[in-house]
């Protein structure tokens, strides 16, 4: 039943419910999705904007991370300060990131602070003045942001893996810009992106925690959200990317004592049911202590300290692939065990017994991180935001218990042989094949 602060704004009893999330679109178009989890006393309360780093031209790339930051800056009500100091003296958190695919601001309260959750994210999302000299701090703040990623081997070597994969397709532009873009981006940049993509036909607002779904209708109404308003422009959607060139690229950096080094390739899209598979044989093949590549290339050979798997799903691709960091003399060595490793799981596939083993830490993995409300709310928005449906525990669960041996030797197939690999290392001298 909607509150009557709601009812007399105009909202319309129309939930849906699925695995427990309830949904209304609000008369603005605002969408909000929410799962009541009584047993804590916390509440988790985000918005996501459909529009990111994929949207971007390329003159101006960077410019909806520069636009995430700087709305922190000031609103007609609140200082930089006034925003930081809002949920933290209750004792509470507020935080923002960009992806590929959207942007989102997010907070994590006690239950009893929803309200003032509420009143913090509508007016640093929809009301920040984006004043050109907080623009200009915030533009070097994001500039020394890039140079810390350059002076983090193990983060650039993502970025260049990353730009090598995609080429000039946007999945291949950097989040945070180039030094060129970011120093070029004006607050006129930022209040054009602000006023075509921040309105409520783009906004999706998940909730979980100790906070009924009517309730939460009534806290967004009290804090504006209703009054949002529904027109602007929808983001540029670029074409499906092409196919992922199978190349090694060696970026020279002698100030490294190590090589860090990624092989990866282009997967599937996040709403293919594959996914589940290459997690599991990602999870198989180095997502952890036990996995395939940590025993062989740390354990037994001693070539690595820090050698891992990693997958990501899109809206039309996704990624899988393997990061290790080996001395100079030993990379090639260690880049030798990691396709040896692919080679037998492309060919053999893996056996039945340790794709068991591999559903459990699947299993254990997506249940644990279902304990905590900011996982609950992240579920309800990617569903969302993805077009699936929200599938519960269960349906997840049983999912991972349906990977047979003869998808995964498919996927290994497909998606993990060593010569269809995209590689590139960053280090003193270039691998040697």
């Amino acid at each position: 039943m909607i509150t009557a602060g709601a009812a007399e704004r105009g909202v319309k009893d129309s939930l849906r419910v699925e695995a427990g999330v309830r949904r209304t679109v609000l008369p603005n178009g605002l969408t909000v999705l929410s799962e009541h989890m009584p047993w804590v006393r916390s509440v988790a309360l985000g918005t996501w904007i459909k529009s990111a780093s994929i949207n971007e031209p390329p003159e101006k790339m960077g410019v909806s991370h520069l636009l995430e930051h700087a709305v922190f800056k000031a609103t007609p009500t609140r200082s930089a300060k006034d925003i930081a100091l809002s949920l933290e003296v209750l004792g509470g958190s507020l935080d923002a990131y960009t992806s590929r695919e959207h942007t989102s601001y997010q907070a994590r309260v006690l239950d009893e602070h929803a309200a003032q959750a509420a009143d913090v994210l509508a007016d640093v999302v929809f009301r920040p003045l984006l004043r050109e000299a907080d623009v200009a701090v915030e533009r070097k703040v994001v500039l020394e942001e890039i140079s810390m990623v350059e002076d983090t081997p193990d983060d650039q070597v993502f970025e260049l893996h990353n730009s090598q994969l995609w080429g000039s397709h946007p999945y291949g532009y950097s989040i945070l810009g180039t030094r060129e873009t970011v120093s070029g981006l004006t607050s006129r940049d930022l209040r054009e992106l602000h006023d075509g993509m921040y309105h409520s036909g783009q906004v999706v607002v998940a909730a979980a925690g100790n906070i009924e779904h009517e309730a939460l209708l009534d806290v967004l109404d009290r804090s504006g959200w209703l009054e949002v308003r529904a027109s602007g422009g929808a983001p540029y959607q670029p074409p499906a990317p092409g196919p992922a060139p199978v190349a090694y690229t060696h970026h020279e950096r002698r100030d490294q004592a190590q090589t860090h080094v990624v092989l990866g390739n282009a997967t599937v899209p996040h709403r293919d049911p594959r996914r589940y598979a290459i997690a599991l044989v990602s999870v198989l093949l180095g997502g952890g202590m036990s996995s395939r590549l940590f025993q062989r290339v740390r354990e037994e050979l001693g070539l690595a300290y820090s050698i891992q798997t990693f997958q990501s799903f899109h809206l039309d691709t996704g990624t899988q692939g393997v990061y290790v960091a080996s001395a100079p003399e030993t990379a090639t060595d260690a880049v030798q065990a990691i396709n040896e490793e692919l080679a037998r799981v492309a060919a053999d596939g893996i056996p039945e017994e340790e794709i068991e083993m591999g559903r459990s830490q699947l299993k254990g993995q997506i249940t644990l991180s279902m304990e905590s409300v900011g996982s609950r709310m992240y579920r309800a928005a990617m569903g969302e935001l993805f077009g699936e449906p929200i599938q519960t525990l269960d349906e997840v669960l049983a999912l991972v218990d349906g990977i047979d041996a003869s998808t995964v030797r498919r996927v290994c197939g497909e998606f993990f042989a060593p010569g269809i690999q995209t590689v590139v290392s960053l280090g003193p001298k270039p691998l040697r094949f």
